[in-house]
């Protein structure tokens, strides 16, 4: 990572831990990240994307480890299929140990991954703790796929635009439970 990248990452986790909003690339789409603990910075996203706080949302972190309380009461076969799939498209729904109703959707359950994508994961390290990233879209219509058109949807509406692209993949990530269900398939 260069001295100009370090900076942006940096400048991005300043504001996410001052409540702000930051539109980024994930792997398959452009994503809206806010700090998960912050109720304010969660209903500005949820308001931006015109989406009920009922549906909850996906929790990314840098590593595995970051969802340490999450993985505490699986089974070894459990966490072994997660560490397979992280980094990754892969999203997973676990127990909930700390994360708010706000990001729960009021469910005691939550959607977490470890992206696989750099920038993603490195947004997460710099802020030094997990992070929401919601695709950025208007609720019901596709997500942005495109730097060009995230940034004309959502530019005045964040507070900080990380510079990025996706990773390639053709869409937002799968979303699996530990039961075997697919809850979307992903790009």
């Amino acid at each position: 990572m260069n001295t100009a990248e370090s900076w942006h990452l940096t400048e991005a986790a300043r504001i996410l831990r001052r409540g702000g909003v930051v539109l980024h690339a994930t792997e398959g789409v452009w994503g809206l990240a806010c700090d998960p603990y912050d109720p304010l910075a969660v209903a500005a996203v949820l308001h931006m994307k015109g989406r009920s706080i009922d549906k909850g949302l996906i929790v990314i972190g840098a590593d595995t480890e970051t969802f340490s309380e999450e993985l505490m009461g699986l089974s070894d076969g459990q966490v072994g299929e997660l560490e397979t799939s992280w980094p990754g498209p892969t999203t997973w729904v676990l127990p909930s140990q700390r994360f708010p109703a706000w990001v729960t959707g009021g469910r005691s359950s939550v959607a977490v991954r470890v992206p696989a994508h750099d920038q993603a994961r490195a947004l997460c390290a710099a802020f030094a703790g997990p992070l929401v990233s919601t695709s950025a879209n208007l609720s019901g219509l596709p997500p942005l796929r495109s730097r060009i058109r995230a940034v004309a949807v959502f530019k005045n509406r964040v507070d900080y635009v990380l510079s990025g692209e996706t990773s390639g993949f053709s869409g937002p990530s799968e979303i699996r439970t530990l039961h075997g269900e697919l809850i979307r398939s992903g790009g």
